[in-house]
Formats: C-alpha cells, structure tokens, sequence
C-alpha cells in the first residue's frame, strides 16, 4: 500500500463498473482509471450535456476506453429506478457510489427528502439495493461508498433523519457522510449473513479540490466566500487525481476487507491510499439497523436477497 498510485490497479479487463457523479472532480478521475485498466465503464451523471462531454474526454484521453453514459439523478428515486432497471449487462463488477453534494442551502429532493440526506445517502442507498441482484449473482463483486473525514462533526438523529426540524448546512453533510459509513457497515454485516463474498467498502478523498466545495457558497451568490474556497483548493488541497486514489484502491486492491475504510495517509489528508480512522458510531450495530430500516421505507428499495 505504500506509495500506491493509479498505476498499481490490477487489469480490469472484462469487467463492468458504474461510477456516480462521474462527469467532473473525483468520480470523473476514477471512471477514467477505471477504463484505462480495461474495465467498461457506465458513467452515471445527472446532466446529459456534462456526462456526454465527460465521456468524450474520457475516450480522449484514453484511446480505445469502453466508457457510456447513463442518466441518473440520485434526488429523484424515479430517476434511480429507470437507471437501474434500464443498465442491459447481466453482471457488475463494481458499483462506486461517488456522486453527491455538499454544505447546500436548505432544500429538497424531488421525493421531499433534505437534499444532502436525499442524494449523499437515500439516492445511493436505493441504488444499492436495486443493482444487488446483479451485484450477487457476480464473482468478486464490490460496492465502494464514498465518505468524509467531515463524518466525524456528527451521527445521524433518527428522529431527525434529514434535519427538517433544524438545519445546519455541515452538520446535515456530515450526518449524511455517516450514514455512507453506517450504510457500509450494515451492508458488509447482511452480505456475511447472507453468505455472500460481495465485498462492501467504503473511501474518503481527504481535502480534494472539486467543485463540492464551491457549489453551496455559488448557488448562494456569496462571490467572496466562493473566491475563497477556490484560493483554498488552489493552495491547500492536493488534486482530484490523488483524491481519487482511495476509492480506486477500495475498488481494486485485492487485500480490502468487508467494511474497510480507506482515506490519504497523511492526516487523513493527502497522500497515497492507507486504512482511515472513522468514528465509533459509523460502526455500531444498532445505529446501522435504525438507519437501513428507515431508509427501506423512505425509498421503497428492500433488499430482499438479504433477508433470512
């Protein structure tokens, strides 16, 4: 593990992996990876435009490269479900659930959920569970999570799931990062119980320059605070290629374990893939059955094939 890079991802010739929010920042870099290895590649995008321009400089960039789009907007479970039940390949290798949103203003889903929850979380947790079939029914198999080292500023409220009694812009991401985790964690324990060897993971990019950062302060019209987050990711945060490098190790790397979390090295922040502390709550038991009941009922999405 140390010093790995992009350039240690085993061939992934023949196999098929769908990348969420894969048109831009880290899910563009680990959809283009992912394809120079071999892998084709289903990149999952909400904006038909962007996602056709993305899969342009995907195979730009990388001659030969088995990359299409697909439509899907995590904040719209009609969405979800017409990507899902319209993918024509009977096996997936990899589902990296990537996509999501950061520090919004307040606002909702087009099922009325907060929009961080809804799309961080619910959008993905319905995603999951309607691939699972073709997930199970494929050899090495892996759905890779990706979290924030920000989980840690709060555990979710099950009476306050996706904080519609009080709203605080990062206290609601960092609860809906924590679901990511609980999310894995309560994956990996019904995949055991099931006897599956899909392996669930999950990753964080520590402090990566994308656009997550700069879209709350820009829909707010705060020009300032935009110049400043930008000034931040020139000076202070390493670039979208290394941010990516923990998901592709989780995607990849033949020594991940179920449930594993792999963040920079350094501080958490920066550096080649290594394993990440998480907070205790991202792996109690009790928290993670609350959270998948729950989420089961908010999206219609039970994961049958799991149940005893």
């Amino acid at each position: 593990m140390p010093g790995w890079t992009a350039h240690d991802i085993p061939d992934q010739t023949g196999r098929t992996a769908v990348v969420t929010g894969a048109n831009s920042g880290l899910g563009y870099v680990t959809a283009r990876e992912l394809a120079r290895r071999g892998a084709r590649v289903v990149m999952a995008c909400r904006s038909e435009a962007r996602g056709r321009e993305a899969v342009e400089r995907v195979t730009g960039e990388v001659p030969g490269a088995s990359a299409e789009l697909g439509l899907l907007d995590l904040g719209d479970l009609a969405s979800v479900r017409e990507f899902a039940h319209g993918l024509p390949y009977d096996r997936i290798d990899l589902l990296v659930n990537n996509a999501g949103v950061m520090a919004l203003p307040y606002g909702t889903t087009a099922d009325g959920f907060e929009t961080q929850f809804g799309v961080n979380h619910l959008g993905h947790f319905a995603l999951t569970g309607l691939l699972l079939p073709t997930l199970l029914g494929t050899p090495g198999a892996r759905i890779v999570t990706v979290s924030s080292m920000m989980h840690t500023l709060a555990n979710i409220d099950p009476a306050d799931l996706d904080s519609a009694r009080r709203y605080r812009r990062w206290i609601a991401y960092a609860r809906s990062k924590t679901a990511n985790l609980l999310f894995t964690h309560e994956l990996g324990r019904r995949l055991a119980g099931a006897g599956s060897e899909v392996v669930a993971a999950a990753a964080h990019p520590g402090y990566a320059a994308t656009n997550l950062q700069t879209a709350g302060v820009r829909a707010e019209g705060r020009r300032v605070a935009e110049r400043l987050v930008e000034l931040g990711n020139r000076v202070v945060a390493q670039p979208a290629e290394a941010g990516a490098l923990p998901t592709l190790y989780a995607a990849t790397a033949p020594d991940v374990r179920p449930d594993a979390f792999f963040g920079p090295s350094f501080a958490a922040w920066r550096g080649a893939p290594a394993p990440s502390w998480r907070a205790p709550w991202t792996l109690n038991d009790a928290m993670g059955e609350r959270l998948w009941a729950e989420s089961e009922r908010l999206t219609g999405v039970t994961y049958d094939a799991l149940k005893p």
